[in-house]
């Protein structure tokens, strides 16, 4: 039996926003689990200003588990990315795991991908099996996993699964990004030498409500492609000559029309609906730059990712 004040040969992270109803059943099977695994480990929950009483029973779970159970608290919410990168920055174990708070993806699978470690992976993604969240949000997932796959050039089953297993040293690459939005499972891959998915687990949400409304779910969309690629920019670009181009077009027919034939008038609103398009190209390239531009800008502040309210661990 390994010795638990050891330095731990496994990290396990799991971000928590308001989740009190999970908790206790998180971490008895998180435990249960580590446990049968015979290897030292340490337990990272990284409480992303939680406004419920997630705060209270972490704490009440460090005081019986001191050796094995690392609590950090953020001063606010700063999102699930921003926590798991938090985790990644005081992590001591050489494999790290991460995993959602709210039951979907099992415990129990961890087992599953701490094999696929031991055969030389040095990231092991989860995707979702048999999915069970709602038609909109299955199929919305499976259309930005395309997306991504075709325009960004990464590849891997499920970017939305935080049910992975990383090598130490891919972790300290994605600490070393300073980007402003850290799209953790997407940079990860980008650094992986051996990546593999395997198929985990996934249920229904039994307990709280899901932290992801759906103008988050689009943000990350934009965040995911702005974020790996300028194929987005480069298409939008080949458009605009393209309209430009029929645009051109369609100003030469109008002179001939003229010369030749007379003006018209019955073509208005045809014009004004040409108009109206190349208006509304227009301004989706206008918002499509600015997303380039918000993101340099957010990366030349570079302000802090998070703050840290307290570290709770036990003390040598």
């Amino acid at each position: 039996m390994f010795k638990k004040n050891a330095q731990p040969h496994i990290s396990v992270v799991a971000p928590i926003y308001n989740e009190e109803e999970n908790i206790l059943e998180l971490f008895d099977r998180l435990f249960r689990t580590m446990e049968s695994v015979g290897k030292s480990y340490e337990i990272i929950f990284v409480n992303d200003g939680s406004k419920d009483s997630s705060a209270q029973i972490l704490e009440d779970i460090f005081q019986k588990h001191k050796e094995t159970v690392r609590i950090i608290e953020f001063n606010n919410n700063y999102g699930q990315y921003i926590a798991v990168f938090a985790g990644f920055e005081h992590v001591r174990g050489q494999i790290i795991i991460t995993l959602d708070a709210d039951l979907q993806n099992p415990p129990e699978d961890i087992i599953k991908l701490l094999a696929k470690v031991d055969e030389g992976h040095d990231l092991v993604g989860g995707y979702r099996e048999h999915r069970q969240d709602g038609w909109f949000r299955t199929h919305a997932s499976k259309f930005v996993n395309g997306m991504r796959d075709k325009l960004t050039g990464l590849h891997m089953r499920d970017h939305g699964c935080m049910l992975r297993a990383y090598s130490r040293d891919i972790t300290e690459q994605v600490i070393k990004t300073r980007e402003a939005f850290t799209f953790i499972t997407a940079m990860a891959q980008k650094f992986a030498k051996n990546p593999i998915d395997i198929p985990v687990k996934h249920s229904e949400r039994k307990q709280g409500m899901s932290k992801y409304s759906l103008y988050k779910l689009i943000r990350i969309g934009f965040d995911l492609l702005t974020g790996f690629s300028l194929i987005p920019l480069q298409m939008f670009t080949l458009i605009g000559v393209f309209t430009s181009l029929l645009s051109g077009a369609l100003v030469v027919y109008l002179v001939f029309r003229r010369i030749f034939i007379g003006p018209e008038v019955e073509g208005v609103f045809t014009l004004f609906a040409l108009l109206f398009f190349m208006m509304s190209v227009l301004i989706t390239g206008i918002g499509l730059i600015g997303e380039y531009v918000g993101r340099a800008y957010l990366s030349l502040c570079n302000h802090p990712r998070y703050v840290i309210r307290k570290i709770i661990e036990k003390r040598d």
